[in-house]
C-alpha cells in the first residue's frame, strides 16, 4: 500500500515522467523465469532445441538486465530519497549477484553447453528465485515508497 503522507519520489531516469526501469525490466525478467522451464524441458527431452533456446533466453536476459540497471543505477546514485532507502540498496546489490549469475550462466551456455546439466539448470533455478526476490524488493520501492509513481495526498 502506497505511504501517501510522503512526498512522491521521482525517477531521474525517465522520459515524460515515465520512469524507464520498471519499463525495461520485463523481457530480462520473462527470458530469465522462462530459462528455468527451458532447462526442464532440455533435462526431460535431451532435444538440443532446449539448449538454443536457453542460450537465447539467457543472453537476453543478462543483457537486457544489465541494460535495465542502468536505469536502476541512475535512480538510486542521483535520487536523495531513493539512496537513503535500505529496501532500494537491498534490490540493487540482489539485482547485481541475479545479473552476475545470468551472465555467468549465459557465458556456460555459449562456451560450454555440456555443462547445462548440471550447472546451467542449477544456476537458472538460484537466478529465478533471486529475480522473484529483486521483483519482491521492486515492488515495495512502489507500493510502499512511491518510487516512480504519483500519489494523491
Amino acid at each position: 500500500m502506497a505511504n501517501s503522507n510522503r512526498r512522491n519520489i521521482k525517477s531521474r531516469a525517465s522520459i515524460s515522467g515515465h520512469p524507464l526501469h520498471p519499463l525495461m525490466v520485463h523481457f530480462p525478467v520473462a527470458a530469465l523465469m522462462a530459462l528455468v522451464a527451458c532447462d526442464l524441458g532440455y533435462w526431460y527431452t535431451d532435444d538440443p532445441f532446449w539448449l538454443r533456446v536457453g542460450l537465447w533466453l539467457a543472453g537476453i536476459g543478462a543483457l537486457g538486465g544489465w541494460l535495465a540497471s542502468i536505469a536502476g543505477t541512475i535512480d538510486l546514485v542521483s535520487v536523495g530519497q531513493i539512496r537513503r532507502l535500505i529496501t532500494g540498496w537491498s534490490h540493487a546489490i540482489v539485482a547485481v549477484v541475479m545479473l552476475s549469475l545470468a551472465s555467468l550462466n549465459w557465458l556456460i551456455r555459449f562456451s560450454e553447453p555440456e555443462l547445462v546439466l548440471p550447472w546451467g539448470i542449477a544456476v537458472s533455478v538460484v537466478t529465478a528465485g533471486l529475480v522473484a526476490l529483486a521483483g519482491w524488493l521492486g515492488g515495495q520501492l512502489v507500493y510502499e515508497h512511491a518510487v516512480g509513481v504519483e500519489v494523491e495526498e
